[in-house]
């Protein structure tokens, strides 16, 4: 099962106009009644018919427009929450039994506030506010106390923590992170003058040493030039070698006069010999 069998203009549009544009196209979708649903859900568990599957599907889209829009007070785009609710849509449809006497919209419902919920934790703070089941089902459960009752007082705090099960420091923790806010690591473009008199976090990591990605690429560059500077070396015969090294690459620096010693030639015989090393080394490397 896959978005494919959602129609490319029923996708949900990142704009306001669009989004509501396709609102009225899926509620334009005719429902399906408790016979076509059956033949549907059946036609697509035994024989994998994906036409079936997809008009499952279109029928009940509006239906998840209708769970969206019940967590609009989240600050999510609502487009992004019907797509992630079409998803859950779809996994309900690929598991769904009618021989279980239920409707598919009573099975559906699950799956797709499942897929809505994950987005919601994943995408509401930059820092996570529930990663267990429990206290994902308190993070949901207390941010609906809140929009009603506000802060809460300890005998809210304590109902509330019976209710769920949990420990009504669990609860005042969960409390504490719902009213806090994500800090931007940097300022914004449009920043007052009021903001622009704190610092941002940013401002603490500043370093005067090059930035990561200009160190790694110096060191490729140093690593590239060694390899092409040895492929040289290695083309040249072992005298001249010795002189490339001695002359170059060594710390302590042979002069011309102490080469010509060693091979028993002239000076200017050394100089000669260093200069036809240099010119096969460029022209091996600009090979």
């Amino acid at each position: 099962m896959s978005k494919a069998l959602v129609p490319s203009h029923l996708l949900v549009p990142a704009g306001t106009g669009s989004l509501d544009a396709y609102i009225q196209e899926v509620n334009k979708i005719p429902m399906l009644s408790l016979e076509e649903e059956q033949d549907l859900a059946n036609r697509y568990r035994e024989d994998d018919d994906l036409e079936a599957a997809r008009r499952l599907v279109l029928a009940h889209l509006r239906f998840v427009v209708h769970v969206a829009k019940g967590y609009a007070g989240y600050g999510l785009q609502l487009g992004d929450l019907i797509q992630e609710g079409n998803i859950g849509l779809m996994k309900a449809v690929k598991r769904f039994d009618p021989d279980r006497g239920v409707r598919l919209v009573s099975f559906a419902v699950h799956w797709i506030r499942a897929e809505m919920h994950e987005f919601i934790l994943r995408n509401w703070r930059i820092v996570k506010v529930a990663t267990t089941k429990a206290q994902r089902k308190l993070f949901f459960n207390l941010r609906k106390s809140k929009k009603r009752l506000g802060w809460l007082n300890m005998d809210e705090v304590n109902k509330v923590a019976a209710d769920l099960g949990v420990k009504p420091e669990v609860v005042l923790e969960m409390e504490s992170r719902l009213s806090g806010q994500d800090i931007g690591f940097e300022l914004s473009a449009d920043a007052d003058d009021d903001d622009r008199r704190r610092v941002a976090p940013a401002a603490f990591l500043e370093s005067p040493a090059d930035s990561p990605d200009l160190v790694a690429e110096a060191d490729d560059l140093e690593s590239h030039n060694n390899e092409l500077l040895y492929q040289g070396l290695s083309e040249l015969d072992e005298r001249s070698q010795d002189i490339i090294r001695s002359r170059w690459l060594e710390d302590d620096k042979a002069t011309l006069q102490e080469l010509a010693d060693r091979y028993g030639v002239s000076a200017e015989r050394v100089r000669q010999l260093e200069a036809n090393a240099m010119n096969k080394m460029r022209a091996s490397i600009s090979a």
